[in-house]
Order: C-alpha cells, then structure tokens, then sequence
C-alpha cells in the first residue's frame, strides 16, 4: 500500500570553513579542522542525494557530529565546557520561516540544528520509499524503522541539547518545543499508518485496525493542537495536512469497528458507524482540496487523487452498502441516531521512537590536539559576525516525481 506525507523544506545553513589561522597552532590541530569541514560538505551533500540510504547516512552523521564534539565536551569528562565552543558562528534557516537564517556562535548550536536536519532527513527517505506503487515488505519495515529513527532524533533534542542553548529559542523558531514536539507526534503517527496498511494486507482483526486508526486520528490531532498557537501564515499548510489525516483515520476506525459490529450481529449500529466514516470521509476530502490550495513550506500535492485515499472511499461505500443488504434481509435492525462511542485502545502495533545518542567524541581528539588551538591568537576584529538579514541558500531537495497513482509533487 503506498503512503503519502506532508513534508517541510530542509534547513539551509551558511558554509563552515573552520579555518582558525593562527589559532590552530599543530598539524594535528590542522587536520581536525579540514576533517571537519570536509565530514560537514560531506553531509550537506548527502542531504539532497536520492541516491543516499540510511547505511550511508549514519556513516556520514557519526563522522561529524564525533569531531564537532570535540568543540563541545570535554575530554576529562569533567562538568567544565570546551574552550572552543564558542569560537565558531554557524547559521541556519528555518523550515517554515524562510531563507533569514538565524545565527549563534555555539557549537551546540551547530549539533542541535545539524541533529535536526538529519531527523528531516529520515523522514523524507520513509516518504520517498513510501510513495513507491510497489512497496515490498523489507522497504515497508525501512519507511517505520526510519520515521521511529527521526522521531527518537527530535526527542533526544529536546530534552538533552537545546536546553544547552545560552541564546533563548526564538518562538516559531524549529527548535522551540511546539515544533520540535510536532515532529515528533507526525514521525509516530505515520509510522502507525505502515502498521495499519500491514494489518490491513495480513488481514488482522478489525478490531485491531479500527484501534489503531482510532489512535493514529489521535496522534495527528495532537500534532494539529500543538500547532495551534503558531502563526498560519508558516503552519498554515502543516497544519490543514494533520487535519486531512485526522479526518482520514477517524473515516478509517468507523469504517472497520463498523466491520466488528457486523461480526457481532449489530448490524444497525453498524450502518450508522459507516454513516459516520462516510462523513470524516467527505471532511478528508474537503480538506484535501484545501490542502493543495493553502500557500505556504512544503509539499504540493493533490492528496485525494492518491490510491491511499481512493481505496479507503471504496472500502466504506462497498462495506456500508453490504450493512444494509443484510439489514434489509436478514436483521432489521433500526439505526441509531447518535454515531458509536469510540473507546478504542490498540494492545499491539503503537510506536515509540528509538532511542537516540550522539556519537562518541572522534579520536583524533586528543587532549594535545585541543592544547594546540590558541585562543589568545584570535583576531581582534571579529569580522564573522554575521550580517543579520543576510539570506542562506536554500538546499536543492531531490525532485520526487510522482508514480502514476500517487497524486504527488514536491514543489
């Protein structure tokens, strides 16, 4: 079953030469320094490689985030913070505002954004390989391995690293906890969504199917709400996607506890449950159309045309037309007014993120190597600083043409 989902830009950051001349007063203090800005190139490219797999990209992220931890821990493992963490200015843009990069001389700074493009990452490789028409079972297992990967990313995040920050979070900023949550939410309820497709294709329990649904609806509207305060003119677009797939799951949990009250001879309950799918149903649509017409970061899709939305339509009209045949002939049954109470609580198949942890420190860091860099021979003038309103390139993301029946574009 192919999947489609809403994705932000990625974030776009200004080149790193790491040059301290002067500073860097060894060979060895040398190297780690073009290491580095080599392993971030490196990493910068692979962002925007279709070609890339998650193989390549732990490989290249442990790389650098190990040397870039040499400006940040310290090597005695005392509570003491790195002479160099503050030597360097990075600057990031934002994934819903904009080309204005934000700019702080911090290392961390540098790990927390870094960190985050890499869990974007990770989501756009699971919605690559989940828009295939012919996604396989060893490919289904990447797209949910991977969105559990980045959620674990953003998580880790929040609660060890940007509380490090010394410059506060600016608010709708991607480091501030409304988003970084979001992220988080999104990654499990898509997740969700392959286990649901494979229940579906295994033909589990409907009982089971309509649970997770039910708790896939819940995710996304928990996303939508933790949005909610945010400025429309960024979160807009997001927003009406977290909306369409409540909608869209909510059709799905009537749709199939509908299925188990058949099964239970409830069959005029039944009915009046794929009355109510029907109407999350025509919501989703609705909403689909203003999805593609709302401006604003990422994604340009015209979702009510993919086969994931199409056959979900088909499964509702086909099992509410068979209720009421059998009711007609077999149960008479009178149909409720008010729509089943859902008190659905899946015991299989929830998603947690996976555990995340940056790398160990490189071991080119020695505690000669960081004695070799010589603060006291910075230059006075400090011309890096950064011009506040100067615009950073965006990243050219990888065009994902869209499969005959998947009804997507990215823009």
């Amino acid at each position: 079953m192919t999947h489609w989902f809403h994705r932000n830009p990625l974030k776009a950051t200004a080149p790193v030469s790491f040059n301290f001349y002067g500073v860097a007063t060894t060979p060895a203090a040398t190297k780690v320094c073009n290491d580095l800005r080599l392993s971030r190139t490196r990493l910068l490219e692979l962002f925007t490689d279709s070609s890339c797999n998650p193989e390549m990209m732990k490989n290249a992220t442990d790389l650098y985030f190990s040397l870039l931890q040499g400006f940040i821990v310290s090597l005695d493992d005392s509570s003491q913070e790195c002479k160099l963490r503050y030597i360097q200015n990075f600057k990031w843009t934002d994934t819903l505002q904009g080309q204005v990069p934000s700019a702080q001389q911090d290392a961390v700074f540098e790990l927390v954004s870094m960190g985050f493009n890499v869990a974007l990452w990770y989501t756009k490789y699971a919605s690559r390989l989940a828009g295939k028409e012919d996604i396989t079972e060893d490919e289904a297992k990447d797209v949910h391995r991977s969105l559990k990967i980045a959620a674990g990313i953003f998580k880790h995040l929040k609660e060890s690293h940007i509380p490090r920050l010394i410059t506060p979070v600016e608010k709708g900023r991607d480091l501030e906890a409304r988003l970084i949550d979001s992220y988080i939410i999104q990654c499990q309820a898509e997740a969700q969504e392959v286990t649901i497709a494979r229940a579906i294709e295994l033909k589990h329990n409907p009982g089971l199917i309509a649970a997770l649904a039910y708790e896939t609806a819940n995710f996304y509207q928990k996303a939508d709400q933790t949005l909610s305060s945010l400025d429309p003119t960024y979160a807009g677009k997001w927003r009406k996607y977290l909306n369409l797939k409540t909608c869209f799951y909510m059709a799905y949990a009537y749709c199939y506890h509908g299925q188990t009250l058949l099964a239970s001879d409830k069959c005029g309950e039944a009915i009046r449950s794929l009355q109510e799918s029907e109407k999350f149903f025509a919501k989703s649509e609705a909403l689909c159309k203003e999805y593609g017409e709302t401006k604003g970061p990422g994604t340009t899709a015209k979702p009510s045309g993919h086969l994931f939305f199409r056959k979900l339509g088909s499964l509702i009209k086909n099992t509410l037309e068979k209720c009421q045949r059998e009711n007609g002939f077999i149960y008479f049954q009178k149909v409720p007014a008010e729509a089943p109470q859902l008190e659905l609580k899946a015991n299989y198949g929830l998603v947690e993120p996976v555990p995340f942890e940056f790398p160990a420190l490189n071991a080119h860091w020695t505690p000669e190597t960081l004695a070799a860099f010589d603060l006291t021979k910075r230059p006075k003038d400090d011309t890096a600083k950064p011009k506040p309103d100067e615009e950073v390139k965006p990243l050219k993301e990888p065009d994902i043409k869209p499969q005959k029946d998947s009804g997507c574009q990215i823009s």
